[in-house]
């Protein structure tokens, strides 16, 4: 029979670990992971298409910032390949935000 309060093999139900010691564990991990999100809140993140001409900036929270185009880009001929090229753009911009 085990001792009251505890489990057979006497390893205190959690492999031997103190419980106190694991919710510090937990909170230092928690501190961690919210100073990790707030360092990539900070950074930005740019992408470029066409030999860029043409660029995307997006902030670690995933907020486009700014988009650049080259003015040799948008003449009469090329208005539909800008508004593919952005859109490529805003979503490889994000997804490297992701990474």
């Amino acid at each position: 029979m085990s001792k009251r309060g505890g489990f057979p093999g006497g390893m205190g139900g959690f492999g031997g670990m103190n419980l106190n010691n694991l919710m510090k564990e937990a909170k230092k991990m928690q501190a961690d992971m919210e100073k990790s999100q707030a360092e990539l809140a900070t950074k930005e993140f740019e992408a470029t298409a066409g030999g860029g001409a043409i660029a995307v900036k997006v902030s670690g929270e995933k907020i486009i910032k700014e988009i650049k185009i080259k003015p040799e880009v948008v003449d009469r001929r090329r208005r539909r390949n800008v508004r593919r090229l952005n859109l490529n753009l805003c979503k490889r911009s994000t997804k490297k935000s992701r990474q």
